[in-house]
Formats: C-alpha cells, structure tokens, sequence
C-alpha cells in the first residue's frame, strides 16, 4: 500500500498555517486597532502549534478538538471587531483561509464532527456580519470545501487502512492454511510410503499363496497391522529403534500401544532422538504384559510417559482366589 510519510503531510500543513500568519501580520495596517487581531494571530498560532505536533496520535484528543473550535469562533469575533464589513478588507479576512486550514487539519486527525462545527460557526458569523454574498467574496465557500474534502479522504484512508489489514489478515491466513495442506501432505507421504514398505513383502505373500496362510504367516500379519497403526496413531513417537523394540515385544506376547496427541511437534532433531532413543530403551528393557507410551499434556516438562503393567498370576485363579490387580511393572516419564 502507498503511504506519504507523516513529517511531509505535517510540513504542508505548517507551511499554510504561517502563510496564513503571515498574512495576517501583513493587514495589522488595516483594522482599527490592531490589539485584537495580534491576540488572534497568537492563539491561531497556539491552536495551529498543537495541532501539528510530531509526537501527537493520529486520532486528535477531543479537549484538543473543542479547543479548535473554541479558536475557530472566537477568532472571527477578534478581528472583524475592528473591520467595516460593507467594504473589501482585502487581506484583513485572513482569517477565513486559517479556519479553514484549522479545521482541515481537525478533521484530517480523525474529528469530522468537531470540524464540520467550526466550520459552520464561520459561515453563520460571515452571514450575520457581512450577508449571505460575502461567503463567496470572503472565501468561506472555499474554505468549507477544504472542510468536506479533508473529511471524505480521512474516510476513505481510514477505509482503506481497514481493507489493507483484512487483506493482509486474509493473505496471512491462507499461507498458514497452504502450510498445514502441505504438511498433512507430505505426513500422508511420508506414512504411505512407510506403510508399503511394512506390508508390501506380506500383500505380495499372500497373493503368490491364494490367502492360504500357515498360522506363522497369519500372526505376523497382525504384527504388521499393529505396526501400520502404530504408523498412524504414533507418529512422531516412532524412529527404527522404537519400531524395532515394539515389534520385538509384540512378539515375546505384548500388547504395545503408542499415542502421539500432537504435543511434541515442537521437539526436533537431536533432542526429538534422544527423547526416542529413551523410549526404545525403556520398551526393550521391561518384561510388561502391556506398554502404554503417550506424550504428555500441554506445557509439561514431559516430554513421554511410559507405563508397563503385568497381568495377575493365573495359577493364583486356578486355586480359587482372587486375582490381584496388574502390577505396574514400568513408570518412566521422558523429559523434554
């Protein structure tokens, strides 16, 4: 989006106001007594000074917005005091181009409503002190226009300010959305493609032999069923060495279950590896009739937890007791 740097908007503006105070020091020859308009050039100055701070906000505060009008009104009523308003006063109306210029810059910092009245307050003060036809003659006219443009531009920018940020929100949003399809793509891929390479030998087994599996034959393929979901439930808990163990354990007569809820994405590289490595150690180093991996909750220095239970002693059943509850024969907790 093109944007006009402040400090120039705020040198244009300061430019016109002097001009205007220049102008008005030039016509103290005409009026009467000159007291009134240098106590209208100074706080037309005060008001024109404020108003164009560097460091001020963009939205102008409203005491300052009231002030302006304040200024605005009595300005008119300094000057033309000591003015005859049925003859030309040539450039001792200067003030009629600072209201104006004063009110643009007010309606320019986001106070249209305060604007419109200052400028109202200087045509009905032309009306009543000059006529209707001096609102041409006197510039009022022009002065107003400057009023009604400064408002629909600082409209208009500010309408444009908002589109720019939906649009840069928009754009924001669907590269995050491209991101994740990408990811989840190449995620798909990547298990896919380990999938095959699980069950492949097995698929093509079981067509050269017509699906007449022996018993041997038939247990290994739940052994590579429970690999493939370890595939897609376990996902990042899953390296050689962790697939390694855990087909190791399902074939000693373990239940193995890995459950990766989402909450080591942030784990990578060497320190993801050592948190697996770990994992892998602690599956081949128990003699559990069931392992439960899981990552942990949100914000937890955990990274994993690893429990393994044995199963009651059934002789302890053969003679009429009562089994006990499984032992917890493993409690790890990995950390990040």
């Amino acid at each position: 989006m093109i944007t006009v740097p402040r400090g120039l908007v705020l040198s244009l503006a300061a430019l016109f106001s002097t001009y205007h105070v220049l102008l008005g020091i030039y016509s103290l020859n005409q009026p009467r007594t000159p007291g009134p308009a240098v106590l209208a050039i100074v706080v037309y100055f005060v008001a024109t000074v404020l108003s164009l701070w560097p460091t001020s906000p963009m939205r102008m505060p409203l005491w300052l917005a009231f002030f302006n009008v304040a200024v605005c009104a009595m300005i008119p009523l300094l000057v033309v005091s000591q003015l005859d308003g049925s003859v030309d006063n040539g450039y001792a109306t200067w003030y009629v181009a600072a209201v104006g210029t004063l009110m643009t810059i007010t309606a320019t910092r986001r106070q249209p409503a305060l604007a419109w009245v200052g400028a109202g307050a200087l045509v009905v003060h032309t009306v009543v002190w000059a006529g209707p036809a001096a609102l041409g003659s006197m510039g009022v006219i022009g002065s107003v226009v400057w009023v009604a443009v400064a408002v629909i531009l600082a409209r208009a920018l500010a309408k444009a300010g908002r589109d720019a940020r939906q649009y840069a929100l928009a754009e924001r949003e669907a590269t995050e959305w491209q991101a994740a399809q990408e990811a989840h793509l190449y995620e798909r891929q990547v298990r896919l493609a380990q999938t095959i390479r699980l069950a492949a030998p097995m698929l093509r087994r079981i067509i050269d032999r017509g699906g007449d599996l022996t018993a041997e034959q038939r247990q290994e393929c739940r052994y590579l069923e429970a690999a493939v979901r370890d595939e897609i439930r376990g996902r990042k808990l899953l390296n050689d060495a962790v697939r390694d163990q855990v087909m190791a354990a399902r074939r000693r007569g373990a239940i193995v279950t890995l459950l990766d809820e989402g909450n080591i994405d942030d784990i990578r590289g060497p320190e993801l590896e050592t948190v697996l490595n770990t994992l892998a150690a602690a599956i081949g180093g128990t003699t559990a009739d069931s392992i439960i991996a899981r990552t942990a909750g949100d914000g937890s220095a955990t990274a994993v937890t690893v429990v393994g239970l044995s199963s009651a002693d059934a002789r302890l059943s053969a003679l009429g007791q009562e089994s006990p509850e499984p032992e917890v024969d493993l409690w790890l907790e990995i950390p990040r």
